[in-house]
């Protein structure tokens, strides 16, 4: 199962698929430095929106290429795949994919509507786009359930619907190992609820976080418990 949705994310993200193994180690980087100068993206320690998606896209390639020293403690519990890994970094791949968005909208956006081209560079892009964003407005903009966390993650309600569940980084740095980021009754992470869905058809087994009553807790590689099971895992 793990197989399925590794070549199935692959395809889905297409021209920006995040290699696994080095978004979680630099994500794991995030939550043990926030907004530190030693914190891989972030709009705090960064001179403007610009200057931290050329420190996020830097630091990934360096963690990806294994171009940087990579402390212990943020290695482990990844899924890698070479093939598909050497694969989705290779600019043929990603030009294929771009190539086939483009033919996408020659084929559906209606004639004389050229405005719909401006969608495309979002479509070549989502995924740095959508880690830009959860960074930049999660750390800028919003309300702190968690007031006592050192960093200045937030929970930007108001756009989160377009992120589903992304933008509460306040409740998420505060308990880094939950599945679920919401944290209070009007908040409501669309993203969980499609893990529950999974989780009943017993395609991912979610293991289920308990609210610590200091909330923070570092998210290291070799502290997340992942249960042998024979379906794809999530860490709680």
């Amino acid at each position: 199962m793990g197989e399925v949705f590794y070549i199935f994310t692959c395809v889905a993200q297409g021209s920006s698929f995040l290699n696994p193994r080095a978004y979680a180690i630099m994500h794991r980087q995030h939550h043990a430095y926030s907004d530190t100068g030693k914190d891989p993206h972030s709009p705090v320690a960064s001179k403007g929106f610009l200057d931290m998606m050329w420190k996020t896209a830097l630091n990934y390639e360096a963690i990806l290429e294994e171009t940087t020293n990579v402390e212990k403690e943020f290695k482990g519990n990844y899924p890698e795949w070479p093939a598909i890994d050497v694969l989705s970094n290779s600019w043929t791949f990603r030009l294929f994919c771009g190539t086939l968005y483009t033919l996408f909208y020659f084929y559906f956006v209606p004639e004389g509507q050229y405005a719909w081209y401006l969608l495309l560079p979002i479509h070549w892009l989502m995924g740095p786009l959508h880690g830009a964003i959860v960074n930049w407005c999660g750390h800028m903009y919003g309300y702190r359930n968690h007031k006592k966390n050192p960093d200045n993650s937030k929970n930007t309600l108001f756009v989160d619907f377009m992120i589903a569940g992304e933008l509460y980084q306040n409740n998420h740095h505060a308990h880094p190992n939950s599945p679920n980021f919401a944290f209070r009754w009007f908040e409501l992470d669309f993203t969980y609820q499609v893990m529950k869905i999974l989780h009943f058809f017993r395609i991912i087994k979610i293991q289920r976080a308990v609210w610590t009553e200091k909330g923070k807790k570092i998210l290291r590689g070799s502290e997340v418990l992942v249960e042998p099971t024979s379906t794809s895992t999530v860490a709680a």
